[in-house]
């Protein structure tokens, strides 16, 4: 079977066909489940679980996405029922799959991103709440009700009496869910490759063998009943196909966008393993071509359209699916293609098997499917963000109006939101020893003028006064009202200062810096004094000291305050020069808690034992090697080092027929010594003509910068001088990476590995993986290798320099 696989379409037929098997053991209970949940007839779920799985695997322009009938759907596809009957429903699902070949072929598939994510969370989260709720009546032995509201006032009364059947039955399905993940050990982890839900309804069943409970009842197979026109008011009928088209396309993309990620990191992790397979011709990569969004909502229509003419419910792709393909290493569309193959023949094949399932079952399943739709993660991301009242707004009305009507109440509030921070302004006036101070925080636009003006209005005339502005947008209006007060109180005698962050002047809104707290690196001049006091350090760092306080303080005070009680946890060392010009947290987009720093003259690194040896650095590497456990260690070289320039300096031969002047040794001469080995390094590099550095994508400039890539290579080699970092690179749970920073042209280069001594240029365009792979590490003396040999050193050690999350939540 192996190798007929493997003549038909490759090795990566095999990885097809188990996660086939996958999703056809996680499609029958959930498609079951949702057909329930609906009141359409069960089979309707078996019908859009085939035809997803064939019609939008075939077609859709995401290949790993799993598409069936959706959660999302649910409470849509359960009114439609009962307000219009089924064979209407088939109807609507008809026409909304037409329009969503429409749309993919009008290439607006993108537009539906635009749609704020607190609004998606929140209609799902609506839905979650409603299936959630009207499930568990069905767990209780009862049916619900068509209205969420009537369902809940059921509630206490069905609860004070259960059909105690229906209870267990329902019971064990949801402890079965909860636990079967969380199955301890080796044989756990073995048990846990059979979806959780396939196991809860077949223990459902085994409980149920003896109870008169209401079971899944599938007619036999016959030709479809044709939709029928939908009976009602056009606009009914027209809002109907709108809410499937919405809500479907959306869950679709999201979806699709989501398990892309998913299948891009999962390969990232794989790709050490991968490389080693594809080498001796037992692997294969991965389908790796985009996602196609325009091509994946008109295969979704496509499927859409077959599934309402066929009985089957509305189908749209779904993450939960998504994912469990890509974690089980499927390659190509073969797999959600085939599972919906498996599907079918179950259908036909297998119905009296299926027809052994309680209904209590599959209401519980949904139920926790529901539930599991209110994500908290979700929610704390859009409090992080500031955007819980569109969230809670969408949620609240998702449940109480429908979703169409959710939706748009949460597009008018998200709106409301939005123009709420753009026109909101505060204006405090302080008096501080004589000088009356004036801060506006937010956006100064025309609505903020009359306040403005009131404020400035009860100034004293004659008074010194300092406005400083602190949001980054000013309109005409707003400049022209400050700019006039300015002239009239300066004509009666008083003393203005119009600037923004730290007091800088300011000028027409056209020409403003852009200096923002979270980048206070750029234009740091705003934070320096006057010029008369440009010599004075103090106040220049006393000036960016309390910018930091006024405005970039309450930003990260949240995020320091949890690493404060949290304790620091980096994953990289990062070794880098004292230079000031080497900023750090700018080169590698950090911020507090990612990277733990050292710094030195020269970036050195002094192997143990050596004369003169400096135990600081080998303390910082101790404690981050051994203490804090990071998983790699970078060491950054840059342009125009001096310390590379007192190191040349120090190499002009001596003088014909007598000795070499003496040095003095200064401490500075002294810590330099530990750079001569670079300095050697590069003079047996020149003699031999071999192992010669380079830069990938330009000649190297002069002697400086040359030796300043050389010491990067030494500085590694020295690294693997200490025992704790060898161990650990030897285990596979460290990686060295080398680095030059160009800081005129504001450019890093990367060690490639393999020994080369080749720098590559970091690309705008250059993922974090790519990063990972380029970083090189020193292990012995005829060159730079990777650590221990091994791609795989390389993959545990956690790859690229990070980036700090925080930093989109300090933009908004």
């Amino acid at each position: 079977m192996s190798q007929l696989l493997n003549r038909i379409g490759g090795p990566s037929c095999r990885r097809d066909l188990s996660a086939s098997i996958v999703l056809f053991l996680i499609a029958i209970p959930l498609s079951l489940g949702i057909a329930l949940a609906t009141g359409a007839p069960l089979q309707a779920g078996l019908v859009s679980a085939a035809v997803g799985g064939i019609v939008a695997g075939l077609l859709g322009g995401a290949p790993l996405q799993v598409s069936g009938g959706a959660t999302g759907l649910v409470v849509v596809t359960a009114e439609l029922v009962q307000r219009y009957g089924w064979r209407a429903t088939c109807a609507i699902t008809v026409l909304a799959g037409v329009a969503q070949v429409a749309l993919g072929a009008l290439r607006v598939a993108r537009a539906a991103l635009a749609i704020s994510p607190a609004i998606v969370h929140g209609m799902l989260a609506g839905i979650g709440v409603v299936i959630a709720i009207g499930q568990l009546h069905v767990v209780l032995g009862d049916s619900p009700d068509s209205s969420v509201i009537d369902n809940i006032a059921a509630l206490p009364s069905e609860l004070r009496h259960p059909h105690p059947a229906a209870l267990l039955v329902g019971a064990i399905t949801v402890g079965v869910l909860a636990l079967w993940p969380r199955l301890p050990g080796k044989a756990g982890r073995t048990a846990r490759a059979v979806p959780a839900a396939l196991v809860a309804v077949a223990a459902a069943a085994a409980v149920s063998a003896g109870m008169s409970l209401p079971r899944v009842d599938l007619p036999s197979w016959k030709s479809p009943a044709l939709p029928g026109i939908p009976e009602g008011p056009v606009l009914g009928v027209v809002a109907a196909v709108v809410t499937v088209t919405l809500v479907a396309s959306m869950e679709s993309l999201l979806s699709a966008v989501a398990v892309d990620r998913l299948r891009t990191a999962e390969s990232g992790s794989r790709a050490g393993g991968r490389e080693a397979a594809r080498a001796d011709g037992r692997g294969a990569a991965p389908e790796r071509r985009p996602v196609r969004l325009d091509r994946e909502l008109a295969g979704q229509g496509a499927a859409n359209v077959v599934s309402g003419l066929l009985g089957g419910l509305p189908i749209a792709g779904g993450a939960m699916r998504g994912s469990a393909n890509v974690r089980a290493g499927a390659v190509t569309r073969r797999s959600t293609m085939l599972h919906g193959v498996w599907v079918a023949l179950c259908a036909g094949l297998l119905a009296g098997v299926l027809e052994l399932i309680p209904l209590a079952a599959l209401a519980a399943l949904v139920m926790v499917v529901g539930v599991k739709m209110v994500s908290f993660a979700h929610i704390r991301n859009v409090q992080r963000n500031r955007e819980f009242p569109v969230y809670a707004a969408t949620l609240g009305a998702v449940v109480l109006l429908g979703v169409l009507q959710g939706v748009a109440v949460g597009i008018a509030v998200a709106a409301l939101t939005a123009l709420r921070r753009l026109t909101h302004t505060r204006i405090t006036v302080a008096e501080e020893a004589g000088l009356h101070r004036v801060r506006v925080s937010g956006q100064l636009t025309f609505l903020a003028v009359p306040r403005l003006s009131r404020a400035l209005a009860q100034l004293p005339a004659g008074s010194s006064v300092v406005v400083e502005l602190g949001g980054w947008f000013m309109d005409h209006a707003a400049y022209d009202a400050l700019q006039s007060w300015a002239e009239g109180h300066r004509a009666r005698g008083g003393w203005v200062r119009l600037g923004g962050r730290s007091g800088r002047p300011i000028a027409e809104p056209a020409s403003a810096h852009a200096c923002r707290p979270w980048t206070p690196w750029r234009n740091h001049h705003c934070t320096r004094p006057a010029p008369a006091a440009v010599r004075d350090g103090g106040g220049q760092l006393l000036g960016g000291v309390s910018a930091f306080q006024r405005h970039t303080a309450p930003l990260v005070r949240e995020e320091l305050a949890r690493l404060a009680r949290e304790g620091q946890r980096p994953t990289q060392l990062f070794l880098t020069c004292a230079d000031s010009r080497l900023v750090t947290s700018m080169i590698t987009s950090s911020g507090p808690g990612d990277l733990f720093t050292v710094r030195n003259v020269g970036n050195l690194v002094p192997p143990p034992g050596s004369d003169a040896a400096c135990d600081s650095v080998g303390a910082a590497l101790e404690y981050a090697v051994e203490v804090l456990k990071v998983g790699s260690i970078t060491v950054c070289g840059h342009s125009g080092c001096g310390a590379m320039q007192a190191l040349l300096g120090s190499a002009v031969p001596a003088p014909a027929g007598g000795p070499k002047p003496p040095v003095a040794q200064t401490p500075l001469a002294r810590w330099l010594r530990h750079g001569r080995p670079s300095l050697a390094r590069m003079e047996r590099i020149g003699r031999l003509g071999r192992g010669e550095v380079a830069l990938g994508d330009r000649p190297v400039a002069d002697e400086l910068e040359r030796l300043a890539l050389v010491n990067v290579v030494q500085q590694l080699d020295h690294l693997m001088a200490h025992g704790c970092v060898a161990r650990r690179v030897a285990e596979g749970g460290l990686v060295l990476q080398g680095m030059y920073f160009h800081v005129g042209e504001a450019q890093a280069y990367v060690l490639e590995a393999g020994g080369s001594g080749r720098f590559s240029a970091v690309r705008p365009d250059q993922g974090a993986a790519a990063a990972a792979c380029a970083g090189g590490s020193a292990a012995g003396s005829a060159g730079v290798t990777a650590p221990g040999g091994t791609g795989g050193a390389a993959d545990a050690g956690g790859g690229s320099l990070p980036g700090w999350s925080g930093s989109l939540d300090l933009m908004r």
